[in-house]
């Protein structure tokens, strides 16, 4: 059954909702799924590894990037660009892995336009005032830059009703075991499987 293109699942939510800290957990588990780096021009902060947390890039290597449409999506984020490298989950799909996407409410949408077919998981704070703790708690934001990101996480937050799947990022286990339950179940779709037995009666 390998044959069988993989399926890409995108977590998105707004800024300081915890998306890092709950795909980080979900991947020290026994996992299949390959993990799709983003590139970012943003400055590395202190606890992060390039080529582990994200690719780091100039401004000026991301925007050749773009001109050569080598990324799947790209968004400007507080003045830093982020962006998913286009080659690596495509090559990886068609292998029939998995592929799992943690980016920014704005390159979801791109995405869901490039892959309509792609599941799409919405990470919810359990309260605006939780979010606005989250980002104060980082340290790394200056006060303007914590307006910023709330003024912009309100945003996001109306554009949920593009995605497929909604959890709260009340407990970041509580959360791992919600987007496991949505893998397991995206695998169990009748549509998926019946393609799948298709080809194996058609080979009969």
């Amino acid at each position: 059954m390998k044959d069988e293109k993989g399926i890409l699942f995108v977590l998105s939510g707004p800024s300081g909702v915890g998306k890092g800290t709950v795909r980080k957990r979900l991947f020290e588990k026994a996992t299949d799924l390959k993990y799709s780096i983003s590139m970012t021009t943003r400055n590395r902060r202190p606890s992060e590894k390039d080529g582990v947390d994200y690719f780091y890039k100039s401004t000026e290597e991301f925007e050749a990037l773009i001109a050569q449409n080598e990324l799947l999506e790209y968004a400007k984020y507080v003045n830093n660009y982020y962006g998913t490298p286009r080659k690596y989950v495509e090559e990886t799909l068609a292998k029939g892995s998995d592929v799992f996407l943690e980016i920014e409410v704005q390159g979801a949408m791109q995405v869901k336009q490039n892959f309509p077919e792609g599941v799409f998981i919405f990470l919810f704070p359990p309260s605006l005032e939780e979010l606005k703790n989250r980002i104060v708690n980082r340290g790394t934001e200056s006060e303007e830059l914590v307006l910023n990101r709330l003024k912009e996480a309100s945003k996001e937050i109306e554009m949920m009703e593009a995605y497929d799947y909604v959890v709260v990022n009340d407990q970041v286990d509580h959360a791992v075991e919600k987007i496991e339950a949505i893998i397991l179940s995206e695998h169990l779709r009748r549509e998926r499987i019946a393609k799948q037995y298709k080809k194996i009666l058609e080979a009969d």
